[in-house]
């Protein structure tokens, strides 16, 4: 489409505004109540232009084929600057001291002499994040519009009358006691600063900072965050509005859940257990200690008494180089990472029925669903971009399905909302299919040329009417039909999922029989549907095995028993690649409580805070004559190795992530680790020099490029093409060819092109509840908090969600005698934790749930060792308890 913009042609898209035409044509116009996040309000008449002789406000006037556009004509400059003039008029001058309406001022010469407003409407300062000044505010209602349209929690008002009229939380009362969730998009967007964050009064346009652009080192969304620094400290984090994946947006950890790193707990010196105790060394002096010991473990087991524990929270570079080093430097496969207590069946899974281990689509498609099926996951709270994007997409009409015990996030929003007992999912799933198959809701040409294992699936169905899943599930047989009806009858449907699949004993059949549904809508790999797509847990859990820190296979997903991708490696390292696979996290463990294991080294992961049955975790790293930890601090981890190594933030350090739908992404430091802090990746350098070993690949980008050279699926990405491109999906085979978004438009990557179904038949949970133990307890995240929390506790996250609590529905508070705020004691059949109770509706009778965020709270004393059959992913999600008060 062209326009003409003061006698400059321009061209746009169609749908373009005026707004946009303007700013193509490099002109400057002000925008006070416009945001391009977004949808436009025209309320301050500050962009007014003419067009085809109308004067109109820019920003809601669509551009017309050869519109004419004046912009600049004094006329216009008049109108646009007494627009201004009657918003500044209201204000006190300190309201063009900084910030967006300072600079539009500024660039129309109206100063602080006509600013004549005397205030005294009073400020809120009763948030940690967000500070109201009430004086500033100019109603332009677009902190109103980013918590409804972008964030979707509603939580804004415009309040008053006239010029009275200002910002409030919409239940009244302090803002720290509202529903704001502290995204920051309020004050992100916020034109004069009538809502900051502390330290940042003049929000991004702020002079004299350094601007860094990374990507979020929290959840596996992979939001692209733009960080602020000055003189060595971090100002602020802000959403980059370039953004990929969040397009201008964050969650509270991202954005404001930085404090971590001027904790005073931080670790600055090496420690190294003497005598019992933990005392500062060198580093020469700790390393010198882990290579003698690594040696000892070696002299007397062999290359297998040694394992390492890769870290999601690492960089791809790093675990590439951790799986190396172990393979390299010591010898054995022994090297997992933290994917196998949550993804691992979703690895396994998806491998089985497709070819390959991530999801099948980019989730901007993923957003264009007509029908999204959500199981197993609360993104509002654990993934809050991804949740925010989603319930904008239902609100705009896609008919939802969740299917998840609580009534939590968008389950609040479904149209049909299932709720099955925890361990049932199998049973669920299959009903699921049976109602697809009974009413042909079904690509039968796809399942012809595409799909195989059709008649197995079909005889198994045939057990799994309506019926008798809601008999196993405790799910309304009408609530499955018409759940499979939604997703069948849709035209672009999608399935999203989370832990609630994968975290159980038959975690992995979870995952297959879940994607059944997508192969028998055809609605995978053929433009009809958007597949099935794992929402990934930690910034890098996909990166990390991605990398091959995993025990039986190689960068790329090589299998150690493939003699051809062994060879591959082989010539890159140069040297010999053992065929055995090594130990999992979980086989570490019993290895070293049974005195095989002699030296175990933990990358970032704080286990005995995180997986299950911590007691047995706790035996296991006390049984190791060598436990080595790379932490940022003090973790329940660290302080039972034998030498705990200080080590750099995602803040402070180079390379790359891996999102949740397969994009690389580069990470890039900030700023520089405190003094005596090394990387993760000069620690393994480090720890292999002392081996005589030359790991090579000495910077991160060498190490991305090495990485491709092991696993074709990588070999087309690099650090440069990702700083000139930005993200990247893989597979990337080719240097000069795209990243494959959407997987499997030709082919599947299973070895006879076909998709698997899946005819696996449901099998009860490792535990039940009975007379002792007589409810289920299943475990997950909260909005405020990141894992064991040792990064969110240590910032005002805390104020916000200071304990963890248990989830409990009335009736079973009545029948314990609890009330809301009262101290319960939890116990399981393998140990005991204290919570406070927290009584609502949230859960259905006879079951609760909680988080894991405080370690002190010993929460996986709870959970059992039972995992999944496949893979060896703890059974998280249905553990049986009892509670007692106190």
């Amino acid at each position: 489409m062209k326009v003409i913009v003061d006698d400059r042609a321009v061209r746009l898209a169609e749908g373009a505004s005026l707004l946009a035409a303007v700013r193509e044509a490099g002109v400057e116009l002000p925008s006070l109540c416009h945001d391009d996040r977004l949808s436009p309000a025209g309320s301050c008449r500050t962009c007014l232009v003419r067009s085809d002789g109308h004067v109109v406000a820019a920003c809601v006037t669509p551009a017309t084929e050869n519109a004419v556009i004046e912009v600049t004509a004094g006329d216009l400059q008049q109108l646009r600057r007494e627009a201004v003039e009657l918003v500044v008029s209201a204000l006190p001058p300190r309201a063009l001291e900084s910030g967006e309406l300072a600079q539009v001022c500024r660039s129309l010469g109206i100063t602080a002499d006509e600013a004549r407003g005397r205030g005294g409407r009073g400020r809120d300062d009763s948030h940690p994040y967000v500070r109201l000044d009430r004086d500033l505010c100019i109603a332009c209602g677009r902190c109103v519009r980013m918590c409804a349209d972008v964030q979707g929690t509603f939580a804004l008002t415009l309040t008053g009358r006239g010029a009275d009229t200002v910002v409030a939380p919409g239940t009244g009362g302090l803002w720290a006691d509202s529903d704001c969730v502290a995204c920051g998009g309020c004050v992100d967007t916020c034109p004069t600063g009538a809502l900051t964050e502390p330290g940042l009064i003049g929000g991004r346009r702020t002079p004299g900072l350094t601007r860094t652009r990374t990507t979020c080192g929290y959840c596996g969304v992979g939001c692209s965050l733009e960080v602020l620094t000055s003189e060595g400290e971090v100002t602020a984090v802000l959403p980059d509005h370039e953004g990929p994946v969040n397009r201008g947006h964050a969650c509270v950890k991202g954005r404001f859940a930085h404090g971590f790193l001027r904790s005073p707990e931080r670790l600055t010196r090496p420690l190294l257990r003497r005598g019992g105790r933990l005392e500062p060394v060198d580093w020469d002096e700790a390393l010198d200690h882990v290579a003698r010991g690594m040696r000892a473990a070696m002299d007397d087991g062999g290359p297998d008494a040694v394992a390492a524990i890769s870290s999601a929270r690492a960089t791809n570079e790093e675990n590439y180089l951790i799986q190396k080093f172990m393979r390299v430097a010591i010898g054995t496969n022994n090297v997992d990472n933290c994917s196998r207590l949550c993804h691992a069946p979703s690895a396994a899974g998806l491998t089985a029925s497709f070819g390959l281990s991530g999801g099948t689509d980019c989730f901007d498609d993923v957003e264009a669903a007509d029908c999204l099926l959500l199981v197993g996951a609360n993104p509002v709270e654990a993934h809050p971009v991804v949740g925010a994007r989603l319930l904008q997409r239902v609100l705009r009409g896609a008919r939802l399905v969740v299917a998840d015990p609580r009534a939590v996030g968008l389950a609040r929003h479904a149209d049909v909302h299932l709720r099955p007992r925890p361990g049932t999912n199998v049973a669920l799933f299959h009903g699921l299919a049976h109602v697809l198959l009974a009413e042909g809701l079904i690509d039968e040409e796809f399942l012809r040329v595409r799909a195989a294992g059709l008649a197995e699936l079909t005889a198994v169905l045939e057990d799994y009417p309506p019926d008798r899943v809601s008999a196993i599930t405790g799910v309304p047989a009408q609530d499955v039909i018409a759940a499979a009806r939604l997703y069948g009858r849709a035209e672009r449907p999608a399935i999203v999922y989370g832990l609630g699949v994968t975290e159980h004993l038959h975690g992995t059949d979870g995952v297959r029989t879940l994607a059944n549904l997508a192969i028998l809508r055809g609605a995978v790999g053929t433009g009809h549907g958007f597949g099935v797509n794992p929402l990934r847990g930690q910034n890098n859990v996909q990166g990390a095995s991605d990398m091959g820190a995993l025990p039986d296979l190689l960068p790329g997903y090589g299998k150690l028993t493939d003699p051809a991708a062994r060879a591959g490696a082989e010539g890159v390292w140069g040297t010999t690649v053992p065929d055995r696979p090594g130990l999992r996290i979980p086989e570490m463990f019993a290895a070293a409580r049974a005195g095989g294991l002699g030296a175990l080294w933990i990358v970032g992961e704080d286990v005995c805070a995180t997986d299950p049955d911590a007691m047995h975790v706790i035996q296991a790293l006390e049984a190791c004559p060598l436990v080595v930890c790379n932490e940022l601090f003090l973790s329940e981890t660290a302080r039972r190795a034998d030498v705990v190594l200080p080590v750099a933030s995602w803040l402070e350090k180079d390379g790359t992530f891996v999102n949740f739908d397969r994009r690389f992404q580069r990470v890039r430091a900030a700023l520089a680790p405190p003094a005596g802090v090394m990387t993760d990746f000069e620690v393994v350098h480090a720890l292999a020099a002392r081996l005589g070993v030359d790991l090579g690949c000495s910077t991160p980008a060498q190490a991305l490029a090495e990485c491709g050279r092991v696993a074709p699926l990588f070999a087309g990405l690099s650090h440069d093409r990702l700083d000139r491109e930005g993200a990247i999906a893989w597979p990337c085979p080719d240097p000069d060819g795209p990243g494959e978004a959407t997987l499997y438009r030709d082919r599947f990557a299973t070895p006879d092109g076909l998709a698997h179904l899946s005819a696996a038949p449901y099998l009860p949970p490792g535990e039940q509840p009975d007379d002792s133990y007589p409810l289920i307890l299943v475990t997950g995240r909260r909005w405020a908090h990141y894992n064991s929390g040792s990064m969110t506790r240590r910032t005002d996250n805390l104020r916000l969600d200071p304990v963890d609590r248990l989830d409990l529905h009335p009736a079973d508070a009545a029948r314990y005698g609890l009330r809301d705020g009262d101290l319960v004691r939890v116990e399981s059949r393998h140990g005991r934790a204290r919570l406070v109770a927290r009584i609502g509706e949230d859960t259905v009778p006879g079951q609760v749930f909680c988080a894991f965020h405080f370690p002190s709270s010993g929460v996986n004393a709870l959970t059992s060792d039972r995992a999944d059959v496949v893979t060896s992913c703890p059974e998280y999600k249905v553990t049986a308890v009892r509670l007692a008060r106190g």
